[in-house]
């Protein structure tokens, strides 16, 4: 199948419709039907099912769609791999994450990487924790970035490690002098909490009931930019990982204090790809970037 037919029923499917694909491909319409009714011609049988001007893929479709998508995988890892044959260092790379590392971690490790290695593109998908195992293990991201991740079989481990959940606190506070902190020692306060389904609130709400406190948080939200800016303005204390308010630690505009509580778990925040598929030179690249700033950040016992 010629390359041109795999790109037009890869951006059909993804988009939904073939008005859709085009625009995106910025081509005609009539071309990109045109590419499937041959293609559908040429095996014999449709692609689509269409249905009051909507698509739904056959099951040929479906077996045809694998196959697509596979060789359009390996054929971006081929040409990763013949730039750098030829020493240009080029190629792209997708990382899919949470909302809180997209705004926290990714933006200076990117920029470094990018500092590093201009020749390379890094896309960051903004996803919920679920989504991001289904994108990886589907081949739509060349790695994944999450905490406390059931793994599934598609899925392989690059690194894990442990950070803590601590308090987030104004620099001011009377709280940021302490070297650690107890639950209890928190709710006095107001608590700004991160919602259901993230799950460092299900661990916080784990040490809760085993210590016996009960909480009326003054604001929740599954947004750590949220978060992060209610505690900046003094609306209370929020409970979250250091890693979700890096950039404003290294800013000073906020302070972290560990919570040394024995019932409250760490988070496991995981790297990984997707199992039996070799990672492109750059999402490598990538990945031993990663590593590499999450090591140095753990020695710092953030």
């Amino acid at each position: 199948m010629h390359a041109r037919v795999l790109r037009y029923l890869d951006e059909v499917v993804r988009r939904g419709s073939i008005r859709k694909a085009a625009e995106h491909l910025h081509v005609a319409p009539t071309a990109v039907n045109r590419q499937i009714l041959d293609l559908e011609a040429e095996l014999g049988a449709p692609l689509f099912d269409r249905i009051q001007n909507r698509l739904r893929l056959t099951p040929l479709g479906e077996m045809v769609l694998t196959h697509v998508r596979s060789t359009l995988r390996e054929h971006a890892a081929l040409r990763e791999r013949i730039a750098d044959f030829k020493g240009m260092r080029r190629g792209e790379i997708t990382v899919a994450t949470t909302s809180g590392l997209a705004g926290s971690l990714l933006p200076s490790l990117v920029h470094d990487f990018r500092s590093s290695h201009p020749g390379m593109a890094v896309r960051v998908m903004d996803l919920p924790t679920t989504d991001i195992a289904a994108v990886v293990e589907s081949g739509d991201a060349d790695l994944g970035l999450a905490y406390d991740l059931s793994l599934r079989p598609g899925l392989r481990t690059l690194a894990a490690s442990e950070w803590q959940i601590g308090a987030v606190v104004p620099t001011r506070h009377a709280l940021a002098a302490q070297s650690s902190l107890l639950l209890s020692e928190c709710v006095g306060h107001s608590l700004i909490l991160p919602a259901l389904p993230l799950t460092i609130r299900s661990l916080l709400n784990e040490a809760f009931a085993r210590n016996a406190i009960e909480v009326t948080p003054v604001a929740e939200s599954t947004s750590m930019a949220l978060i992060q800016r209610l505690v900046m303005l003094g609306e209370g204390i929020a409970l979250l990982n250091a890693l979700d308010v890096l950039e404003e630690l290294d800013r000073g505009a906020l302070s972290f204090v560990p919570l040394r509580d024995a019932h409250l778990q760490r988070q496991t925040l995981m790297l990984f790809a997707r199992k039996g598929a070799e990672l492109s030179a750059a999402a490598e690249l990538m990945a031993e970037s990663i590593q590499a700033v999450l090591a140095r950040l753990f020695a710092k016992k953030l």
